[in-house]
């Protein structure tokens, strides 16, 4: 019994070191875990829920601090509840999130490195499939930059649950530089760049040179980059940020999208030169 007790307490990468670090389990809470493991054979993990003095969701946590994958414990209020790659690894809606990255990452990213998110119409949950996504590329490994591209009314923020701070928008007018890009602290690989300052030109300030030359830089520094837009058909910002990037994720809302909506929002898109590369069907958000 003190052997194990002992492997527990100078393993730090255990089940059992993890959930006392976490606070989740007490010292005596330990010691009768193993005496449990021990006379039914079990894992300490499942000793452990079995026993009622953790969940399914604290093992889960507490493992994929042992892969090294980003994931923070349900009940962290560091990030909105709605990324939900930020707080589970497994659940219905999480494996298609990560069906989609796969196919995006066999469709687009294997050669390319920028993607615009956009709906045809506002309220549809593209911002909340950006958000995501980038989550779930920098639990891959890859350096991941989500660019809150929407100047007008910007959501990243709130989602990550950041302050408001220079931006974009003060990167495009040479207010800023790219020390405005901050790290999510507990999402390790990914990055942030927020819509900066509300200005009263986004249009202009998108097919401007600078948002051209802007890209070419960051896509020097980063593997996969998430450019969160406004509404395609609500505003052209959409349209111009695509003839940069060169192809758009479209996100429409189940009951809600019109068939005409998303076929004018392809239009859109093919003008710019761009590809529409899939069109997302989402009832979550």
């Amino acid at each position: 019994m003190e052997h194990q007790l002992t492997e527990v307490a100078h393993n730090k990468r255990t089940i059992g070191h993890l959930l006392l670090e976490a606070g989740k389990l007490k010292p005596q809470d330990a010691d009768l875990i193993v005496k449990t493991q021990q006379e039914q054979g079990l894992r300490f993990g499942d000793a452990a829920v079995q026993l009622g003095f953790v969940t399914e969701a604290d093992i889960m946590q507490v493992v994929s601090q042992q892969f090294d994958y980003s994931c923070l414990s349900v009940g962290d209020e560091s990030i909105d509840p709605c990324v939900l790659t930020a707080f589970y690894s497994y659940g219905p809606e999480v494996e298609a999130l990560r069906a989609l990255r796969s196919q995006l990452s066999f469709r687009w990213f294997t050669e390319n490195k920028s993607l615009v998110i956009t709906a045809p119409a506002p309220k549809q949950g593209s911002s909340y499939i950006a958000a995501n996504l980038a989550v779930l590329f920098a639990q891959l490994g890859q350096s991941t930059l989500l660019i809150d591209a929407n100047m007008r009314q910007p959501t990243q923020q709130q989602l990550f649950r950041v302050e408001s701070r220079e931006g974009l928008s003060d990167v495009l007018v040479r207010r800023a530089g790219l020390d405005v890009i901050q790290s999510v602290s507990k999402i390790k690989n990914l990055s942030l760049l927020l819509s900066g300052t509300i200005p009263p030109n986004p249009l202009e300030l998108l097919g401007h040179s600078r948002f051209n030359a802007l890209m070419s830089q960051l896509e020097e520094r980063y593997d996969v980059i998430i450019i969160d837009s406004p509404a395609m058909l609500e505003h052209s910002d959409a349209q111009a940020m695509s003839s940069v990037t060169k192809a758009t994720l479209l996100v429409v809302s189940k009951n809600e999208t019109k068939i005409t909506d998303l076929e004018l929002a392809k239009q859109q898109i093919l003008i710019a030169g761009a590809d529409a590369v899939g069109v997302v069907l989402n009832s979550l958000k």
